[in-house]
């Protein structure tokens, strides 16, 4: 059925075929092009290719389409090596060569700038994206359980569906990551571990978490289990402390609600240490099961480098870490300022930064539960010096108040590390009012992905 309105004059329908050529990569790593002025989105296309297009959703504003064909294919495009592309997230780009995809990663940040048009922002030096290796990089996975015909399976939703794809290997998550998990699931078989039913809502295991240490190699697994009762399963965690040795430690997380989120509020330690380290800049840190982390540590040495080096620091410095998480950005830079001072809202964290600043026997970091914004405010109208600030804030960004607060502080340099380019140019419309942005160095954490992350310098303007 088609669908038009006035300012709509384009007639076209779900199933309904024509020729495309892709002018560029949309920020979700979709295909871009126009068929009669609109602009249709085609993922798995890439720019200068010539395709058959067949429309699988129509709006007043798009076109949505998937490839029917390729008609003429880009020279970037390459065979995917993971079977699992086009079928679970996490591989949107697989299908284009890797040089392409840092190249892209550029463009998404140009796109951004351009739609929301901060101070300057023609004129930003923006630097190629340094590049990572490409696959076999993340430190974990949170995969969910089923049981399917009498058989475990864990994996991810496939795309656009609740359909949970069973995965045995995907090329972007670490070997020994994917070796646990397989491992996971036949001792969960062998011992006819119960399995959570979302449906009937039973008494079972819903998630298995992995993380691993890509410095010590360290192994620490959580069970996500739906009822308390599974607490007490011996036989399990005997098995599985005897069949995978590797695992360092393993913890129990009790979720029992109806909820599409993973963890719950409870969790308990069945064997192992209270962490597994893992270690940047020589600088080592321990990393609780909730504790975040960066998802790809090597190149996590590189993005805190970039960090560093965008910084001019001579010792004298009082050093404020937003979103400090477990302490990592503050602790690596301790030793060249006077004093940093961390902040986060989660409480677990900040106990992790504190244990992580004594364990490096850093004696001038301080951290404190609270919300940056607030901090930050209060500081600057009690006198406190504030000279330097990094920020590391999660997809949404920075908060209204939070930019604001930054404003009113003016700390003389200020490095903006952004996971999200869409909500750094958002936050830098505010920002540019008082900064110069000196460059956007982008860098590659999530190769294989349209994920793109940003270390951004500042300098306050005179």
């Amino acid at each position: 059925m088609s669908k038009s309105t006035n300012s709509d004059p384009v007639q076209v329908s779900v199933g309904q075929k024509f020729p495309l050529t892709i002018k560029r990569l949309g920020i979700n790593g979709e295909g871009i092009g126009y068929f009669k002025r609109k602009i249709v989105f085609v993922p798995g296309a890439l720019p200068n290719e010539v395709i058959t297009a067949k429309v699988t959703e129509v709006d007043p504003k798009f076109i949505r389409a998937k490839c029917q064909r390729i008609r003429k294919a880009s020279a970037d495009r390459v065979t995917p090596k993971d079977a699992l592309y086009g079928q679970v997230g996490g591989l949107e780009l697989a299908h284009m060569s890797y040089p392409a995809q840092l190249r892209f990663k550029r463009d998404v940040v140009v796109q951004s700038l351009e739609k929301f048009k901060p101070t300057g922002y023609q004129h930003y030096n923006l630097k190629p994206t340094i590049s990572a290796k490409p696959t076999h990089y993340r430190n974990k996975a949170q995969f969910p359980v089923q049981k399917v015909d009498d058989r475990v399976i864990a994996g991810l939703y496939q795309e656009g569906s609740h359909h949970l794809v069973d995965i045995e290997t995907i090329s972007t998550q670490m070997l020994l990551v994917d070796k646990t998990l397989h491992q996971l699931k036949r001792v969960l078989q062998e011992t006819d571990a119960p399995i959570y039913d979302e449906q009937k809502h039973t008494a079972g295991i819903r998630h298995l978490v992995v993380r691993a240490s890509a410095t010590t190699k360290q192994i620490q697994v959580t069970l996500i289990v739906s009822d308390r009762s599974l607490l007490q399963s011996p036989k399990l965690f005997g098995r599985i402390q005897t069949r995978i040795p590797d695992i360092t430690s393993l913890f129990i997380n009790v979720n029992s609600k109806r909820t599409s989120l993973i963890w719950g509020d409870h969790t308990e330690k069945i064997y192992g240490p209270n962490w597994i380290q893992e270690k940047i800049h020589g600088k080592v840190f321990n990393l609780s099961p909730q504790a975040f982390f960066q998802l790809n540590p090597r190149q996590t040495q590189k993005l805190y480098q970039l960090a560093a080096d965008a910084f001019h620091f001579t010792g004298q410095e009082t050093l404020v870490d937003a979103y400090c998480g477990v302490g990592t950005l503050g602790i690596t830079f301790a030793d060249q300022v006077k004093a940093v001072w961390g902040m986060d809202i989660v409480p677990e964290g900040i106990a992790d930064a504190k244990e992580n600043a004594r364990l490096n026997q850093v004696t001038n970091c301080h951290y404190l539960v609270g919300k940056a914004e607030e901090l930050l405010v209060h500081w600057f109208e009690t006198g406190k010096q504030i000279d330097a600030l990094v920020v590391d804030p999660p997809r949404v960004g920075l908060s209204p108040k939070l930019t604001q607060a930054i404003i009113q502080a003016k700390p003389k340099q200020f490095v903006y590390i952004s996971c999200n380019p869409s909500t750094l140019a958002r936050d830098l419309v505010t920002l540019s009012k008082a900064y110069q942005v000196d460059y956007i160095q982008s860098i590659d954490m999530f190769p294989q992905t349209a994920r793109c992350e940003a270390v951004v310098k500042l300098t306050l303007k005179s």
